[in-house]
């Protein structure tokens, strides 16, 4: 049992507190949400003799609770499904009540909240996923604007990201519509693929002057874009090689993961291990495990599970790109996997980044380069 504690029910306007003393006092009250406010109930915890506080991961409604309490207690992130109450007579008051309960009688499990650099990164890695997202919703406005036009560039170039597809939207956004013209910006291997006459007649378009404010308007939003993701990554950099310059340097000697994998990665999972035990623990918290569903010795399911939705993407970009490094352990495994055992693709990726999470995880603990795996040497060891 542990001694003075709190719940904190977090909600966007108030918070309900619940302490529970030693000698079986509880007190409750209800808060507001302002910085003042957080500040006098720091004080009253504090007058108490609270040593520890625990709260749900509510949206985001927690982080400034916990920016204010974090220096003076000893803080506990909870996922809310996992002190779910029973269903029937429930209230905000009994929540609080219920968190602080758990927290007496040890039923918590802490979740994983970096430190403050790392919260910094995280910050700028989440942007440059939501700047992502944006772009490939410009693209396709941009691209429906120009079919509306009739101009049919996109059916001709690899994707709508090109330097030549950037170069014929912004002289359409100067009003520029000579086919002539915008054929100039046309690469000559794409001009040899499909024929000038064929690509004169994509770029021949009906364009007024609506649309060409409006392809200038999607064209500058696009810039707006690019130039905010260099600022975040240049941030990031910034940050990782004052802080972290050895683990960034370390992480890219892994195949697949270079200069901006590894900030992202750092980002994600910090450089600490001693918060993951053991490798297994990670790649569980990435979402790399697969499911244990079983049921009247049935397997329900054996997909991966939920977890860092941001780690999970760059962990299976970075295992496509390991997949493409001639020599190393994880092209082998994935051309084995796939042309010798005829495995799906797409899964032998996801084995192949919780391979590579493994290595990250051995990589960030022991404070070491990447090291190739050896069948020779594993056999030599045996």
């Amino acid at each position: 049992m542990k001694g003075n504690v709190c719940g904190l029910d977090v909600h966007k306007d108030n918070v309900f507190v619940c302490i529970l003393k030693e000698n079986g006092e509880k007190i409750l009250q209800r808060v507001g949400i302002l910085t003042p406010e957080l500040d006098a109930l720091r004080d009253m915890l504090v007058s108490h003799g609270v040593g520890e506080v625990c709260m749900e991961s509510t949206s985001i409604y927690w982080m400034p609770v916990w920016r204010v309490l974090e220096s003076d207690f000893h803080l506990w992130l909870v996922n809310p499904l996992a002190i779910k109450q029973l269903p029937g007579r429930k209230s905000d008051v009994k929540d609080a009540e219920w968190i602080a309960t758990c927290l007496k009688k040890d039923l918590v499990r802490g979740s994983y909240v970096p430190e403050e650099v790392i919260q910094q990164l995280r910050q700028y890695n989440r942007r440059v996923f939501d700047i992502n997202k944006e772009t490939v919703f410009l693209h396709n406005k941009l691209d429906a604007a120009l079919q509306r036009c009739n101009i049919r560039l996109s059916n001709y170039v690899s994707n709508v990201d090109t330097k030549a597809y950037r170069e014929v939207v912004e002289d359409l956004s100067k009003g520029v519509t000579d086919p002539g013209t915008l054929l100039g910006h046309i690469h000559k291997r794409t001009k040899n693929k499909w024929g000038e006459d064929v690509l004169r007649s994509a770029l021949t378009g009906v364009v007024s002057e609506v649309d060409t404010e409006l392809i200038g308007m999607y064209r500058e939003e696009l810039e707006l874009l690019r130039t905010q993701k260099a600022k975040c990554l240049s941030r990031m950099r910034e940050i990782c090689q004052k802080h972290f310059p050895k683990q960034m340097k370390d992480l890219q000697t892994m195949p697949g993961v270079r200069e901006q994998s590894a900030t992202q990665i750092i980002a994600e999972i910090g450089v600490d291990m001693r918060t993951f035990l053991t490798a297994a623990m990670l790649v569980g918290w990435a979402g790399f495990k697969p499911r244990n569903d079983e049921s009247n010795k049935k397997l329900k399911s054996r997909s991966i599970t939920h977890g860092n939705k941001y780690l999970k993407k760059l962990m299976v970009e970075c295992a496509w790109g390991a997949t493409r490094t001639q020599g190393c352990f994880y092209s082998q495994f994935s051309y084995h996997q796939t042309q010798v055992r005829k495995k799906n693709a797409m899964k032998v990726r996801v084995a192949v980044a919780r391979k590579q999470l493994v290595g990250i995880w051995h990589i960030l603990s022991e404070g070491c380069t990447y090291k190739e795996y050896s069948e020779k040497k594993e056999e030599g060891k045996s």
